[in-house]
């Protein structure tokens, strides 16, 4: 008996969905590879960066070489070296205050090497005070912004905006969530959305929803999206919450409740609500209380204090705003706040 001939799986055809998979795991092992090489090489490229701006301050710094020396060097790796690229003069100089910048500053050490060199050139030239440096850089690690993303956050004066407006929130919030003044903003930016004058609430849902991962960055990191007008049944009524999400940190439900106009106190009541339909039915037993928050187009701060001071659900009030704001009027809001509090320190040094 002659044996039969194997069959042959043409080219091209995958024979079996177990083979599918098999290739899937390749694929995927490939691609983390490759994620794994570039954080290497950029580590390894900071790093380098680092060593050079460490050798250049010694030698400026003892005198050794004048700044002209600089420029020779640049010149000499150019001639040389011309494969080498990126160390001229401008860049040699950026490595030098990279290095004296953060030299003995143990709080960021961590940071400097888990970021592209891009990112640290942004925050180097617009970043002036060393807690807003690290400010940027934390965030810019946990959220894994781009530098595309972080230059927008820096536009926006993300920073200034934080230490100036802290969100709004309820004793309830403080109380069951005290971490939570560090995840909630004060005011997000969508002007990514581009909204039309006159919007609508559906328009503002509709573009969120289109714009999702993009709403999520600007949310912070930690945000999972569960669901939109996510169905709430009490007794025989059924209701839609607009947006639902869960925090990862936080360990909780999250309800956003949108607005297009200014805030009402009868908001709040409302979302109240939906935090009370959403512990009972939804939260699961090792979930903390759901937090509520309403995004509104503005607020009246005294309104705002007045409604939140008896709420007694964990809520914030936040405004969602489609223009970047006046980053140079921030930052002389901010000096101003930082020569009051230091004239305050100086005071209670003096009364004590």
């Amino acid at each position: 008996m002659k044996p039969q001939p194997r069959k042959r799986v043409s080219a091209g055809v995958l024979s079996t969905g177990t083979e599918e998979q098999a290739f899937a795991e390749v694929v995927e092992m490939i691609q983390a590879s490759r994620g794994q090489a570039m954080a290497a090489v950029n580590t390894a490229l900071v790093d380098l960066y680092w060593r050079i701006g460490e050798y250049v301050s010694n030698k400026l710094e003892t005198a050794t070489w004048g700044e002209g020396v600089v420029e020779t060097l640049s010149q000499y790796i150019a001639r040389r070296h011309p494969g080498l690229r990126g160390f001229t003069r401008a860049n040699l100089f950026r490595m030098r205050q990279f290095y004296e910048t953060y030299r003995g500053d143990e709080k960021v050490a961590a940071l400097l090497r888990q970021l592209p060199w891009t990112h640290h050139m942004a925050v180097l030239g617009r970043c002036k005070r060393v807690e807003e440096r690290e400010f940027y850089l934390r965030l810019a690690v946990q959220g894994r912004w781009s530098s595309r993303e972080l230059e927008r956050q820096l536009r926006a004066a993300l920073f200034e905006r934080a230490v100036l407006d802290p969100p709004k929130v309820s004793a309830a919030l403080t109380q069951s969530h005290p971490e939570a003044q560090g995840v909630f903003r004060d005011a997000y930016l969508v002007e990514f959305l581009e909204l039309p004058e006159g919007h609508r609430e559906a328009d503002l849902h509709k573009s969120l929803l289109e714009n999702l991962r993009r709403f999520m960055t600007e949310l912070g990191p930690d945000f999972c999206f569960i669901g939109s007008e996510v169905p709430v049944q009490v007794g025989t009524r059924d209701f839609a919450l607009d947006l639902l999400f869960f925090h990862r940190g936080l360990r909780c439900l999250v309800a956003i409740e949108l607005k297009i106009d200014e805030f009402q106190p009868e908001y709040l009541g409302k979302l109240e609500f939906y935090l009370e339909a959403l512990d009972r039915d939804v939260r699961k037993p090792h979930e903390e209380p759901s937090i509520g928050m309403l995004l509104c187009t503005s607020r009246n701060n005294d309104v705002v204090e007045y409604a939140l001071s008896r709420a007694a659900s964990p809520a914030l009030i936040a405004e969602y705003r489609t223009q970047l704001p006046d980053k140079k009027l921030l930052q002389a809001k901010l000096h101003e706040f930082y020569a009051l509090t230091e004239m305050a320190s100086l005071e209670g040094e003096e009364s004590s």
